[in-house]
């Protein structure tokens, strides 16, 4: 049986439970949700990322409360002094939010439907992976998650770079979960390193190519001199769930892709 009314603070267990069926199990939804989209039509907004409204999350009576990390650890300590059971999950790998589906399904009785569901992620995966390995020459991708500061791509951004057919310029930095740990101090570093591909996914505000490639001394950047700056859409690549597995992926291998063709 299982929870009955669940409040999703973030996206990617709406997305879940949606492609597994259990949509009637919200009861609300954080207000950046967009996958998919009829639950915004669907379905009460609640809560923000680092913010959320008690009082009307109380008031529809959840048996469970899904969030993400560390973030959303102030919104969880005051739902469980409410006496709401809460699940923070802080899953930052490709494996991670595979595992994580099937952990979910389970939680609400589908958990046939979620392992069905997780192998074909797995798959398409794979299916990206074995065309990124038919590429003659792997570019040097820089993704920034932020501009002020510049922050670097999360764990499974890289990852997912790399299944792409990329190799992320800053892989030390993608082990460490917390944002401000993966604050460029100089943003010369990004230079030295000399991208073929710049990605931006500002959290939620429009990526700027312009102001970007206007960076003092970044002309030097063969992405910049190339042209190769691309946005990649927050909510394909910036939520650990189904999206960044099959759309942001996808969105990141052609841009590849592309830039693949041009240097035959």
């Amino acid at each position: 049986m299982g929870p009955r009314r669940i409040v999703c603070l973030t996206e990617e267990p709406t997305e879940t439970l949606y492609a597994l069926g259990e949509q009637d199990r919200i009861v609300g939804i954080s207000g950046f949700t967009v996958r998919p989209p009829q639950a915004r039509k669907q379905k009460p907004k609640v809560s923000a990322f680092t913010s959320a409204k008690i009082g009307e999350i109380l008031k529809l009576q959840p048996d469970l409360a899904i969030g993400f990390s560390d973030i959303q650890a102030d919104i969880a300590a005051e739902l469980v002094r409410q006496g709401v059971e809460v699940w923070i999950s802080n899953h930052r790998s490709v494996d991670g939010i595979v595992d994580y589906v099937r952990r979910l399904g389970a939680l609400v009785g589908a958990a046939a439907r979620a392992n069905d569901y997780a192998d074909m992620l797995q798959r398409g995966l794979d299916e990206v992976r074995a065309q990124a390995a038919q590429l003659p020459q792997r570019p040097s991708v820089y993704f920034e998650e932020w501009d002020e500061p510049q922050i670097t791509g999360i764990r499974w951004v890289s990852e997912l770079i790399g299944i792409a057919g990329g190799d992320d310029v800053f892989p030390e930095l993608a082990k460490e979960s917390l944002a401000k740990q993966r604050i460029l101090a100089d943003g010369s570093e990004v230079v030295r390193r000399a991208p073929d591909i710049i990605l931006g996914s500002w959290c939620g505000k429009k990526f700027r190519p312009d102001r970007v490639a206007a960076r003092p001394g970044w002309h030097a950047i063969p992405a910049v001199r190339d042209g190769e700056l691309h946005e990649i859409k927050s909510p394909l690549i910036l939520q650990p769930g189904p999206a960044a597995l099959t759309d942001g992926v996808r969105a990141i291998a052609a841009i590849i892709q592309a830039w693949a063709s041009k240097q035959a």
